[in-house]
């Protein structure tokens, strides 16, 4: 991520954990839950296609990417990212990082941990 408010999904490993201790100064993250994967997907949801941000409008865009994993919707996309399924690789490769907004009245204590009573750090 190289831009302020983008947000991805990691699956979470040993590796991936320690990568986000190294830089949990910077950022915030926590566990989604189906309604905010949903959400997210369909309102600022883009595929990767030949290096372009395409919007997801339509289910042919993913079907002609992800076809060959099972992936032929939105639904499916929604499906293998919340589960954390077999083919989530592919389908996280395929979208494109989402744009998010800053939260309304801008970041509290941007310098102090959620634990703290501020922003950045495991939101659990």
């Amino acid at each position: 991520l190289r831009q302020i408010n983008n947000g991805t999904f990691v699956k979470l490993n040993k590796a991936t954990i320690n990568m986000l201790r190294i830089a949990e100064p910077y950022i915030t993250w926590g566990y989604p839950n189906l309604k905010s994967v949903r959400e997210l997907i369909y309102k600022r949801g883009f595929g990767r296609v030949t290096g372009r941000r395409v919007p997801l409008s339509d289910n042919s865009v993913i079907e002609k990417r992800l076809g060959k994993s099972d992936i032929i919707c939105m639904e499916d996309l929604i499906h293998e990212i919340f589960t954390v399924g077999p083919n989530f690789k592919k389908a996280n490769n395929f979208l494109w990082h989402f744009k998010l907004n800053t939260p309304t009245g801008g970041w509290r204590k941007k310098t102090t941990h959620y634990v703290e009573g501020g922003d950045f750090g495991n939101r659990e």
